[in-house]
């Protein structure tokens, strides 16, 4: 019996759906959403994002999900199965492994930061505190590398231990229950947030399109392009799309329905998260008198001060807090389970040394993140400003998820790769919503221009 058959497998759809959904489900959606829409003028973007979320996310995500269910395999060996004899599709593998060794790397330390800010705010650290006195929590936090690691560990620790219990033992019996928790949890939040006094125009502002808003800024500066780039940017990197973080859950589930299905449902939940995560900050920015669109500092700065003004805002705030240590962690124990099945494949490890090789691992890549803050603070890779957190997050975000991107896209329409027949063969198997045979010239020479686009914009506002 080879060991493709003595792989493990989901043991319910919805465990597929929500696992899949909570690597997708992270801080873009909680963190990065809500501040962009409220950059670019609210309601009317939203519109546009969703446009390119179809337009754009969803065919990746088929073609992500169809090459793990035809290989079976994480990244390790699915283009080694898959693609013709004599090609080298293969040799991606090791650049879609090390994105998800970069993107632990730093999202380790900021999932340990908001398990700090709940017991922050349990502790009652930010009562009484205006929005400078928690500014100067937030720096206390960042010149402390004793604490900044020790919640890091805390977070590489608990992902591990999850994923050490095994596919439906571990990743999905804990990931559902966590997934479910914090959609409970989002929608008490959102349901207080719009019942303050003053959320109506929050609400307004977030649900009213003013497609005014998408052309021009409080200034009067036309901001079409920059905003139609957000919207783009958004739908592309919200899914973790491009390097195998998805593919593994497609190699785990069978072929009784549609990938374009699963993908949708995915892309919905997805979205859900991200809307509902603005029906929590823009009602109660609105309510306090606070501008939605400051950016990172919003949720570590902004608005544990908006609960202080709130009443019963320490419960208020754990939950808050509680609800984006959830969304951090689902994605930090799918990208784990990736990474581990990645040693399970390649080199025949079995979980338990995967699981203790790249704990040890993991806990020493962190640690420039951590350092960035404080004691390597004078290092600042990408210009005055930077650390070592935003040249992570730039090697991840403008570099290995749009250019994995395009890999997957040309693997599966390519003559030289997988194929177009392969590919609608595998995503069309089974019951469900049919991937269409019409949009193969759209996938395979405008879509992937549109992939380069993205990514030299992303050069071009760096740099440029």
């Amino acid at each position: 019996m080879s060991k493709s058959e003595h792989r493990e497998n989901f043991s319910s759809r919805l465990g597929f759906l929500l696992i899949s959904a909570g690597c997708a489900i992270g801080l873009g959606n909680v963190w990065r959403f809500p501040y962009i829409v409220g950059k670019y003028g609210g309601a009317a973007f939203v519109l546009v994002y969703l446009l390119f979320l179809l337009i754009l996310g969803l065919p990746v995500m088929v073609m992500e999900f169809s090459v793990g269910r035809g290989s079976r395999k994480s990244i390790a060996q699915s283009f080694q199965v898959l693609e013709p004899r004599g090609t080298k599709w293969h040799i991606y593998s090791w650049f879609g492994i090390s994105g998800n060794y970069l993107l632990m790397m730093f999202y380790t330390t900021i999932a340990g930061w908001l398990m700090l800010y709940v017991v922050k705010t349990v502790r009652g650290d930010f009562v009484g505190l205006d929005a400078e006195g928690v500014a100067g929590q937030f720096g206390l936090l960042m010149g402390d590398p004793i604490s900044m690691t020790a919640f890091m560990a805390l977070a590489v620790l608990l992902g591990m231990a999850v994923c050490s219990q095994g596919l439906q033992n571990g990743v999905e019996k804990i990931t559902k229950g966590m997934m479910l928790c914090l959609i409970c949890m989002m929608f008490v939040l959102a349901l207080r947030s719009v019942t303050l006094e003053g959320a109506s125009e929050g609400l307004q502002f977030y649900l009213k399109p003013d497609f005014r808003k998408l052309v021009y800024d409080a200034q009067g500066k036309n901001i079409l392009g920059e905003t139609i780039f957000a919207a783009m940017g958004q739908a592309f990197f919200t899914l973790s799309l491009g390097i195998g973080a998805l593919a593994i859950f497609g190699s785990y589930i069978g072929k009784e329905h549609r990938m374009t299905g699963e993908a949708l449902r995915v892309g919905i939940l997805d979205t859900v998260v991200a809307f509902v995560a603005g029906l929590i900050i823009f009602p109660a920015c609105f309510a306090f008198g606070v501008s939605p669109g400051e950016g990172p500092a919003l949720i570590f700065i902004t608005l544990p001060n908006i609960f202080n003004a709130m009443p019963a805002g320490r419960l208020w705030g754990a939950l808050f807090f509680v609800f984006m240590s959830f969304a951090a962690m689902s994605t930090v124990i799918a990208v784990f389970e990736n990474i581990i099945s990645f040693a399970m494949d390649q080199w025949g490890w079995t979980r338990k040394k995967a699981v203790a090789v790249n704990t040890a691992a993991l806990l020493v890549l962190s640690l420039p993140c951590v350092f960035g803050f404080n004691l390597w603070a004078g290092f600042q890779p990408l210009g005055e400003g930077s650390n070592v957190l935003d040249l992570e997050d730039f090697l991840v975000s403008n570099n290995l998820l749009p250019l994995g991107s395009l890999v997957y896209l040309m693997f599966c329409v390519s003559k030289r790769g997988w194929g177009w027949d392969n590919f609608i063969k595998e995503a069309n198997t089974g019951r469900g919503l049919a991937f269409p045979q019409g949009v193969k010239i759209y996938v395979s020479r405008i879509l992937p221009l549109i992939v380069l686009f993205i990514f030299a914009v992303g050069y071009w506002n760096k740099f440029m």
